[in-house]
């Protein structure tokens, strides 16, 4: 090997990469799978739903502050040693949440989760690059390296509910523990371990990890998640929750200074200039925002409200986790023939449409009613994605591509925080400002009147299982009606939030000249180019 060469590892590439695809399906398995697997958790743990939403977010939370950075230390200590560390602490962090006996524990083990699951996803990228140097032999690794991506994010309603069903919650996160183990014995030997040589040198090459950007960026954004989902329980008007709002502002004003300032940012500002980075962040966040949001409701009304097992749930849900998939694979094309400003648009759009169609969701609802806002809420969430991240990878130059890049992906994984922390704020205040008047007509002592109200409100639906029988099926069907009138403004919230979407792209994507791409120097546009796929290089 000369000096100029990169370590390429030994064995086959295919089998290094199905090793490293593996590891790539425990990271985006535990971004769905452990949905169905949350009214359990509430009954073992007896948490509320508070509690919940923070199984979900801080996993997603700690993914996303944590993208930028972890392709900084690849390109630094070598990819296959840092995928390698990532796997290993995905691996424990995995163990470590399936023995935790109290929230506070597996709150932490998902966090932990979430740094080495982001720093997996982000290497993992740049080692397909590092193994595979001819264009044809990385596109085919990529699209390969995608679609296990989106297998796992199908697959996971169905995985999470059939282990669920057979064992309980804590299955979710035993079951990486043979894959993680089988994959780090592989790559192991496998994997090369040294840096990369200057064949796949990135934007991030020779650039030191921001820690300050770092930590303030965690900091502004943990603290505005907090705030909202603890207003759902508190109220809008609680000295927490507007303490931690106005505090998460000045946070990320600093947090935005020091990136305009340090000379090695995390988040470099300046591509934000670029008309098609801006629109690819915009629509990435607002499609996230509420796929994620419908994801947590669902899965605890269809199976608090509607009864349904996390099996029936998880196969309800395939019409929203296949429709990406197949979405997916399809939008590329779409946006080839039809241009990258239509198909971002009309994509917004039909997610629009089914987000609004979930309104006619109600307590009694059989599938008939929801699948097919689930089927267009999937196809339009990524006939946006796709096209959009193609256009901004034709948009930048090279090296900028990684960077830009992560800036999208850390933008889906916020707007899945915010997504979550909302909706789920929302269903709780509309049940906790609604369920005194439920309970005002229930014949009983005032002691168990509240004792029954605090559980409904802790989330625990079931604590009217111990009153008569035609009372406790009043009582669930108005419990029921409440969740359905709190889910039909989450979603109304998320149709608006895509629209907006589609202004962005309508905007942001204006046909101009031939200019594409950014540099950090450069002025702002005064218009963006239309992208389409057969004009990129």
């Amino acid at each position: 090997m000369t000096a100029l060469q990169a370590p390429q590892g030994r064995g086959p590439r295919s089998l290094r990469l199905a090793f490293i695809c593996a590891g790539v399906v425990m990271v985006y398995l535990d971004s769905t799978v452990v949905g169905v697997a949350l009214p359990d958790m509430q009954e073992k743990m007896d948490i509320g739903v508070s509690d919940l939403q923070w199984v979900f977010d801080i996993y997603v939370l700690t993914f996303a502050c944590f993208l930028l950075t972890a392709g900084t230390l690849g390109d630094a200590l070598g990819r296959g040693r840092v995928f390698l560390v990532g796997l290993t602490g995905f691996t424990t962090a995995s163990v470590a949440c399936a023995l935790a006996t109290g929230i506070e524990a597996l709150l932490v083990a998902r966090a932990v989760q979430g740094v080495f699951g982001a720093v997996m996803i982000t290497v993992s990228l740049a080692l397909i690059r590092q193994l595979y140097t001819e264009e044809r032999a990385r596109a085919a690794a990529v699209a390969t390296w995608a679609g296990v991506g989106g297998v796992a994010l199908a697959a996971g309603p169905i995985v999470g509910g059939l282990l669920v069903d057979a064992y309980s919650w804590q299955s979710i996160f035993w079951i990486n523990l043979p894959i993680g183990l089988l994959a780090l014995g592989a790559l192991a030997s496998l994997l090369p371990l040294g840096p990369a040589g200057p064949e796949p040198v990135t934007a991030s090459a020779g650039r030191k990890a921001d820690w300050i950007g770092q930590l303030l960026f965690v900091t502004g954004i943990g603290a505005m998640a907090y705030a909202l989902i603890e207003a759902g329980q508190r109220g809008w008007g609680s000295p927490l929750v507007i303490g931690l709002l106005a505090g998460s502002v000045p946070v990320l004003g600093a947090c935005l200074r020091w990136e305009s300032r340090t000379s090695h940012p995390m988040l470099p500002l300046a591509l934000l200039r670029h008309r098609v980075v801006l629109m690819t962040c915009s629509v990435n966040f607002f499609g996230f925002f509420g796929l994620y949001g419908v994801i947590f409701l669902l899965t605890l009304f269809l199976q608090q409200v509607n009864g349904l097992t996390p099996v029936q749930t998880g196969l309800r849900l395939l019409a929203l986790t296949a429709s990406i998939t197949v979405a997916s694979l399809l939008a590329p094309a779409v946006a080839a023939r039809l241009g990258t400003r239509f198909a971002v648009v009309v994509g917004s759009l039909v997610a629009v449409g089914g987000f609004v169609g979930l309104v006619g969701m109600e307590a009694d609802s059989g599938f008939g009613t929801y699948w097919w806002p689930l089927v267009l809420i999937g196809t339009g969430v990524s006939v946006v994605g796709a096209p959009a991240t193609v256009a901004l990878l034709s948009a930048v130059p090279p090296h900028q591509a990684g960077v830009a890049s992560g800036m999208s992906q850390t933008c889906r994984q916020v707007g899945a925080v915010f997504g979550v922390a909302l909706s789920g704020s929302v269903v709780q205040q509309r049940l906790n400002s609604g369920l005194p008047d439920v309970l005002a007509k229930v014949p009983l002592p005032d002691a168990a009147r509240k004792e029954l109200a605090d559980a409904i409100e802790h989330g625990q639906v079931g604590g009217a299982d111990a009153l008569p029988a035609g009372l406790r099926e009043n009582v669930l069907r108005s419990v029921g009606d409440l969740m359905a009138d709190g889910l039909h403004t989450a979603v109304l919230v998320a149709a608006a939030g895509a629209a907006l979407g589609a202004v962005a792209a309508a905007v942001l994507l204006r046909r101009q000249g031939s200019r594409t791409t950014a540099t950090p120097g450069d002025e702002p546009e005064p218009a963006a180019v239309e992208l389409r796929p057969e004009a990129s290089s």
